[in-house]
């Protein structure tokens, strides 16, 4: 399969979750963690608040007035690429943290626990 094609099919290329981390703690971009609540009350990226997957639609343009580029993130970037096309096709600036949670966490990267 084509790598171009690919990558358009998930998302676009990803964003690194140190960049994501890095343009979340300077206020450039919005953190948005789209798996389940219960998943984001166990272990979150520091700083990402949550809308589930399934709510993402009635919450766009709410995130969207923000005036922030958009990051998305789940367990391991696939909810997260779908949460980026669907902000892109509502005309926002989305990216998809590359690797989700499980990169995030293999990078070291500061994590919230409840």
């Amino acid at each position: 399969m084509n790598p171009t094609f690919l990558s358009r099919l998930i998302g676009g290329p990803g964003l690194d979750p140190a960049a994501a981390l890095a343009g979340s703690q300077d206020g450039t971009l919005l953190l948005v963690d789209v798996r389940e609540s219960d998943e984001h009350r166990a272990v979150r990226g520091a700083g990402a608040v949550n809308v589930p997957l399934g709510r993402l639609s009635s919450h766009l343009q709410r995130l969207g007035a923000e005036g922030k580029p958009l990051a998305f993130l789940c367990r391991s970037g696939s909810r997260s690429a779908v949460a980026t096309r669907q902000a892109r096709a509502a005309g926002l600036d989305a990216h998809n943290v590359s690797g989700g949670m499980i990169a995030w966490q293999r990078q070291g990267l500061p994590v919230e626990r409840s």
